[in-house]
């Protein structure tokens, strides 16, 4: 049986940055979307998934990522992970805020190698307008969303368990296309359990690497 090496995380480097879809890397191979209100902890969750600080840019200010960020997880550039702008931010124009909204909407959308997202919510403030915004978006492309509550370290166990099923309860009308866990950037809980999410997702099947006519022989195997 051919088993994918699992993906080393810590490899992850920038490849560009796109005002838009149109500028986007060639739409091949596997990429995951992060997402999330301004301060949610969005750049501060990739920089620890990828165990590097200086990766995605933080900032105490709403709204510092204002564009796509790609960055790849080999040498290949196949497998990619994507910072979205901060949505929801509040120090840029109303007419900034609106082409970045179609702009997003044209990227979940439109975007082929896209596998899922990742959406970012601060435990003490889930499931805000701005997150059912994203949600709606996703689930009307029938995309995979995984959910980070993140901050978890901010509450004690009790609460944010607490909020972790009040938050999975409003949304199991979706079923099995959204997924809910905690998450801290700051102690890394819930590190093993995104990056399993991430490994799925990014999985590219053999028949993109080798050739349909390799993979004609079947395999019980799983």
């Amino acid at each position: 049986m051919d088993s994918s090496p699992a993906l080393n995380y810590r490899r992850a480097s920038y490849l560009k940055s796109s005002p838009n879809l149109m500028h986007c890397p060639d739409d091949t191979g596997a990429e995951v979307a992060f997402a999330g209100r301004s301060n949610a902890g969005k750049s501060s969750a990739i920089n620890r998934l990828t165990e590097n600080k200086k990766l995605a840019k933080t900032s105490k200010t709403p709204g510092r990522t204002q564009l796509l960020n790609f960055f790849i997880l080999d040498e290949s550039g196949r497998q990619r992970l994507v910072d979205l702008p901060g949505y929801g931010f509040a120090k840029v124009p109303l007419a900034v805020k609106n082409e970045w909204q179609r702009n997003l909407e044209a990227y979940l959308q439109k975007r082929e190698s896209l596998r899922g997202m990742v959406l970012m919510m601060d435990i003490r403030h889930p499931l805000t307008e701005f997150d059912k915004q994203m949600v709606s978006w996703a689930t009307k492309s029938t995309m995979p969303m995984h959910i980070l509550l993140t901050k978890s370290d901010k509450l004690k166990r009790g609460p944010a368990s607490a909020t972790l099923l009040a938050v999975r309860k409003e949304l199991a009308e979706y079923g099995d296309l959204i997924s809910v866990q905690l998450f801290s950037a700051h102690n890394g809980d819930g590190l093993q359990a995104l990056r399993s999410q991430l490994d799925q997702w990014l999985d590219i099947p053999r028949r993109e690497e080798v050739g349909i006519d390799e993979l004609a022989e079947p395999n019980n195997e799983i």
